[in-house]
């Protein structure tokens, strides 16, 4: 039988009928699993026997999840965490030493800069930044003990695209370990694995969950890495939940379809922005006028659900523009039905100096929209109102 589609594997992948022959998979609500006998408990707890033993190792829920995300990222294993951020700093938790060196974008989630910054140099671990817009610059920063090379793309809140084969023949050269956040993305619009990444990070609260009701996160990839992530969250207990995973995996029977309307209702909002005379510029992945326009139509299939622009008279005018919004919702999330806007440097990024803003791109100015599924003439009228 050929292999299926997308859209076929985000539905039928699910875990097999119990005796009951339910339609969905049910709910395992448990925090701990029964053994047969002694001997069936020891071989559990010595892995001869692979079977659920305690939900902070694995839970049925929590494995389909996986097991959907990793058919979608063309991975070989994976594993759920609680939150998105979990997600990202067990994943280097795991695989980095004492001594050990990143070389990452510069334009980065907050909290990934924070934990590059001021946690990680705990354990003596280092983080050298180069700008997304100089690739050519990456090779100067890696030293003998350099071990994962880091990006996303688009970033946020920039919406900036660096191109993934690149960076997967970088990490090649070098014998690095890329890692991609593609949670922007979804695996609908990219996979990264097929350009070189050997481990990719979602946020699952965002896209896949696509209606802002859980938290979730999960990294999938290469099977020999996630086997040292998993070690380290089994210990370190940051799993994801059986109902949130549950709730994900639901969501995923839609992702295709919701992403579908929320980049066409993206494009026309970045369309409207464009022309409007109190905007300086905008920023969508599938506009000509984007930087890396060529790159993000050669590796993704749409442009994501996110939009960057500028208002014209910084801080104040931007706070402005929050103020008069009407029916867009004003949140720190993205990836909801609902249309979110944001103000990331009086919010997401009002920690950062604004030199160190400004580095990424993040004016005074600069408003993020996550354009959901509304009619999209509503989003624009809310939008040119409060311009107005």
């Amino acid at each position: 039988m050929k292999e299926k589609q997308f859209e076929t594997e985000a539905i039928r992948t699910q875990l097999e009928r119990t005796e009951f022959l339910e339609h969905t998979s049910p709910l395992y609500l448990t925090s701990s699993f029964v053994f047969e006998d002694a001997e069936d408990m020891r071989a559990s707890f010595s892995e001869e026997k692979q079977r659920n033993i305690y939900s902070r190792f694995t839970n049925p829920n929590t494995s389909e999840f996986v097991d959907k995300v990793c058919k979608m990222e063309g991975a070989e294993d994976g594993y759920a965490f609680a939150t998105g951020m979990a997600a990202i700093f067990s994943t280097f938790a795991a695989l980095l030493d004492s001594g050990d060196h990143i070389v990452s974008a510069r334009s980065v989630f907050g909290s990934t800069h924070t934990m590059f910054i001021k946690y990680l140099p705990k354990w003596n671990i280092a983080t050298s930044y180069f700008n997304i817009n100089e690739p050519e610059t990456i090779e100067s920063f890696i030293t003998p003990n350099t071990k994962i090379l880091y990006a996303e793309s688009p970033t946020n809140p920039g919406i900036d695209i660096i191109d993934l084969e690149l960076l997967g023949n970088i990490a090649k050269r070098h014998n690095l370990i890329l890692i991609i956040d593609n949670c922007f993305a979804t695996p609908y619009i990219q996979q990264p694995i097929k350009y070189g990444a050997h481990l990719v990070i979602h946020s699952a609260t965002k896209l896949m969950d696509g209606q802002g009701r859980v938290l979730g996160g999960v990294t999938v990839g290469n099977a020999d890495l996630i086997r040292e992530i998993y070690l380290f969250a089994r210990n370190t207990g940051p799993a994801l939940s059986p109902f949130n995973a549950w709730t994900l995996s639901k969501s995923l029977e839609t992702l295709s379809i919701r992403v579908d309307r929320h980049c066409e209702n993206a494009v026309r909002v970045a369309e409207f922005l464009e022309s409007h005379p109190k905007v300086n510029w905008v920023k969508y992945p599938f506009l000509k006028s984007h930087p890396q326009y060529d790159i993000a139509k050669k590796q993704m299939k749409l442009g994501g659900n996110i939009v960057a622009f500028e208002v014209k008279g910084g801080i104040d005018s931007g706070r402005s523009f929050l103020n008069n919004i009407k029916m867009c919702s004003l949140s720190a999330n993205l990836g909801d039905t609902r249309t979110i806007v944001t103000h990331p440097a009086s919010t997401t990024h009002s920690s950062l100096a604004e030199e160190d803003r400004l580095v990424v791109n993040i004016t005074d100015g600069l408003v993020r929209i996550s354009v959901g599924l509304e009619h999209v003439d509503d989003i624009i009228a809310d939008l040119k109102q409060a311009l107005n």
